[in-house]
């Protein structure tokens, strides 16, 4: 197993009190596995996966649960241990490529850097490496690419440009956050290439973090559908999306346009939006918005339930 992620809760304190963003999240990664992480904005994914990244550093935030990477415990490691695991076996895709890169540094130097941070290579070698990560991820002129600064490259080349640097030492364990996000479907194609090729290649493992169904149904082999901080439902890709079992789960596949058949004038929307952390409901989080509510919703929490299928829903439970 190479990451396996039991009841983790990560909490932070505020003005207002305690907020937990993640509930007793718990999941297993295997080498070469592509597991994609879905659910709306401010439903936790990212923030999961900062955790296993040891990337949360608030002082006010508090972190339980294990996390082991091959067998090796990662909550509670020194600040040293984890930075020559990041960057080296486990490498992120952030979001936000104009923020992730440094705007006062050409990107041949900021990979470079990234290179002799975790292998004892001269500076050539590391420009080198670093021109053919370029080619690697389709830059049209990497020699030349390498001297540009990030504000002079489109919002495509920015996020090859990062994801150059994740690939860089040849993660096991690749955690991309909506590396697709804001980008034209062409580029969002070969981004998602690029991840199957890291696979087929070095056959690391990838977390895929997105709100887009569409993205998850083309390249994951397992799907982790998140809601309010907890795991809603997972299964194979072909489990949750020829059967889906809860109702969010339902809610999301719904929102994404047919393919074949008629167009429907309008697609159904999920009503109302996701419940504060502060102010939870005492039952199911999703049970204001879920039109297959019922009296054992406002009770208690629902629990995964199921075998290599699972969701957390008292009908499900029940059936």
């Amino acid at each position: 197993m190479m990451l396996s992620v039991r009841d983790l809760k990560v909490s932070f304190r505020t003005d207002d009190g305690l907020v937990r963003a993640i509930d007793g999240v718990s999941f297993d990664l295997e080498e070469g596995e592509i597991l994609g992480v879905v659910g709306e904005s401010g439903s936790g994914k990212t923030v999961s996966l900062l955790a296993v990244m040891g990337l949360i550093t608030d002082p006010n935030a508090v972190i339980e649960g294990s996390i082991r990477y091959r067998g090796r415990e990662l909550v509670g490691l020194p600040a040293r241990e984890l930075r020559r695991l990041r960057g080296n076996e486990i490498a992120m895709i952030f979001q936000d490529p104009m923020t992730a890169l440094t705007p006062v540094y050409t990107i041949g130097w900021q990979i470079a850097e990234q290179i002799q941070a975790h292998r004892k290579v001269s500076r050539s070698v590391a420009l080198a490496r670093v021109e053919e990560l370029l080619a690697e991820v389709n830059f049209p002129n990497p020699r030349e690419a390498m001297s540009r600064y990030p504000h002079q490259l489109s919002g495509g080349m920015r996020q090859r440009a990062v994801i150059a640097m994740a690939l860089s030492c040849n993660p096991a364990l690749l955690v991309a956050d909506e590396p697709t996000t804001a980008l034209d479907v062409t580029v969002q194609a070969g981004i998602l290439d690029l991840v199957r090729k890291l696979r087929a290649t070095h056959n690391s493992a990838v977390v895929f973090i997105t709100h887009d169904m569409g993205v998850v149904s083309e390249l994951a082999d397992r799907v982790m559908v998140m809601y309010a901080g907890r795991i809603v439902e997972r299964g194979s890709r072909a489990e949750l999306f020829g059967d889906p079992s809860h109702p969010y789960t339902r809610a999301l596949l719904g929102s994404i346009p047919p393919l074949t058949g008629e167009k429907p004038r309008r697609l159904p929307a999920i009503p109302g939006s996701p419940p504060s952390l502060l102010r939870l409901p005492k039952g199911c989080a999703f049970a204001p918005r879920c039109p297959a509510r019922y009296e054992p919703c406002d009770g208690a929490k629902p629990v995964l339930t199921g075998g290599s299928h699972a969701a957390a829903c008292f009908r499900v439970a029940q059936a």
